[in-house]
């Protein structure tokens, strides 16, 4: 096995939080490890809502906590929300100045836009749904104008490297489909900027190398995982069949789009005060039910925006026309799919994990600040609050300015994940750990997995997802009661008291797993 060392910091990631961070460390010398090349392969690209933040003089950063706060169903960190509400307006101010074109009024202001369980018009989009789109666009070209930087495309990470209770580096491979020999790196700080896991479940969102694979390598380190059962369903993901499948931003909602059944008639008013623009996880479960009972639900924007969709909307209007879809003549067909995972590692205000040399931030961390139900559009904020943060803590640990460029050949060999055997993991997590749970699907899900372990050769790819797999169903069985993304048929309410979040170990998880 090839051994290198580098006075580089390893950022493992190529999203908005891992380059965020890496122009936010400069002078100080960066690796960034990216399967894909930059701007290709990472959720933060595919986000259409945008960024929350308080902007219009009308509204306040202690509004939006509270709103945050309110979403999460009391499992939030009250700190991080102020924290990070705070922050928000320095952070739309400095991507405005990196060259993001955030949609603007005629005399200057910003373009609010109003989503789910906001209480104020106060989401900063790009062209009504290129927002991420925009930012990754504006943040690569200062990316690749940073000498500091240097990006290592092609490759990924599978394995954290743990010397003396301490993070040292990590274990990479080529990221083609056959794979290659790992080669070791050994690195004075270690950033975790990997995605989300959302990508576990067969019906999602993300794009397709977004698998947990950052969670589980950290559980598999002996990180501490927090919030690991609260998976956030979208639910208007557009179903055609496609996987991953097309978004139709919440924002469509927010212009007025209403959710309708096969019969035309809507579904919502009836199950919360706000309607469509309900919490996301009431929506999902709606969405899912009325599949479930075959009633073809669809979001209608005929009558909302109309023939506005292509201009407002161009990202919504190209998935309808590719999948031959005609929004303004008929309703959108929509499903609830896994779209994003409030758990993840546990990390402080700083972005430090239980791990000392690992830092984690974007949706790989679990912060505290999404509770069991993220607010809409605070996904962005989270990831470039703690990008600077990290950064920062980062910063003042490792003194390096200068360092050697890393050089890394990879050689034939190591193991590659069976497709088939991936794609029977997915079926399982929709089918026992999705939008609606209990102990019995739970309790199989959690056989299922270890069934796959046992019957696969070792293999560090497939490791990583299992063992994100198993954090997700462990937490979930092990909360018995219902709570924001969080439902279980079998403890249908929430817990009477203030909310718990949940904190587990792969050496936990994996005791419970062993018990059935």
């Amino acid at each position: 096995m090839q051994d290198l060392r580098t006075d580089r910091v390893v950022i493992i990631g190529a999203g908005l939080a891992a380059i965020y961070a890496a122009l936010k460390l400069a002078p100080h010398p960066v690796l960034m490890i990216s399967p894909d090349p930059l701007g290709h392969g990472a959720s933060s690209a595919w986000a259409q809502g945008g960024v929350a933040a308080a902007m219009d003089p009308a509204d306040t950063p202690e509004a939006h906590a509270r709103d945050t706060l309110r979403a999460g169903a009391g499992t939030v960190l009250q700190e991080v929300a102020d924290y990070v509400t705070r922050a928000a307006r320095a952070h739309i101010l400095d991507l405005t100045d990196l060259g993001t074109a955030f949609d603007r009024t005629r005399d200057g202001g910003y373009v609010m836009s109003r989503e789910a369980a906001h209480s104020a018009a106060r989401v900063v989009r790009v062209k009504g749904d290129q927002a991420g789109a925009e930012i990754m666009r504006a943040l690569i070209a200062e990316l690749r104008q940073t000498r500091s930087v240097q990006v290592l495309e092609g490759a990924q990470v599978t394995r954290l490297l743990v010397e003396a209770g301490r993070v040292s580096g990590v274990c990479l491979t080529s990221a083609a489909p056959e794979g290659s020999a790992p080669v070791t790196l050994r690195a004075p700080a270690v950033l975790l900027a990997a995605g989300g896991a959302a990508g576990l479940y067969a019906q999602t969102t993300n794009p397709a190398r977004i698998r947990g694979q950052a969670l589980g390598m950290a559980a598999r380190a002996g990180a501490r995982i927090a919030d690991g059962e609260f998976v956030q369903f979208h639910p208007t993901a557009i179903a055609t069949g496609a996987d991953p499948a097309p978004l139709a931003t919440e924002a469509l909602r927010g212009e007025g789009a209403i959710l309708i059944d096969r019969h035309g008639q809507r579904f919502m008013p009836a199950l919360h005060p706000d309607a469509e623009l309900a919490p996301r996880d009431v929506v999902a479960r709606a969405v899912y039910l009325q599949t479930q009972a075959g009633n073809a639900p669809a979001l209608d924007t005929r009558a909302a925006i109309g023939a506005h969709l292509p201009t407002l909307f161009p990202a919504v209007a190209q998935a309808c026309a590719e999948a031959g879809i005609d929004p303004l003549s008929a309703p959108i067909p929509v499903a609830a799919a896994a779209h994003y995972h409030m758990g993840g590692v546990a990390a402080d205000l700083d972005g430090k994990c239980s791990l000392p040399g690992l830092w984690v931030c974007g949706e790989a961390a679990s912060t505290g600040l999404h509770g069991a139900n993220r607010l809409a559009s605070n996904g962005l904020l989270e990831a470039l609050v703690f990008a600077r943060a990290c950064a920062r803590d980062i910063a003042r640990q490792v003194r390096q300015t200068v360092a050697a460029r890393v050089d890394i050949s990879f050689a034939p060999g190591g193991d590659a994940p069976d497709a088939q055997t991936v794609a029977e993991l997915r079926r399982i997590m929709t089918d026992h750990v999705g939008v609606v749970r209990d102990v019995d699907g739970l309790r199989r899900a959690l056989r299922a997995i270890a069934q796959i372990e046992g019957a696969h050769p070792p293999c560090d790819a497939l490791a990583n997802m299992t063992a994100t797999a198993t954090m997700i169903a462990a937490a979930a069985l092990m909360r018995q009661e219902s709570r924001g993304a969080h439902y279980r048929t079998d403890f249908p309410q929430a817990a009477p008291g203030p909310g718990q979040r949940s904190d587990l170990t792969l050496e936990q998880a994996l005791t419970l797993r062993n018990t059935l």
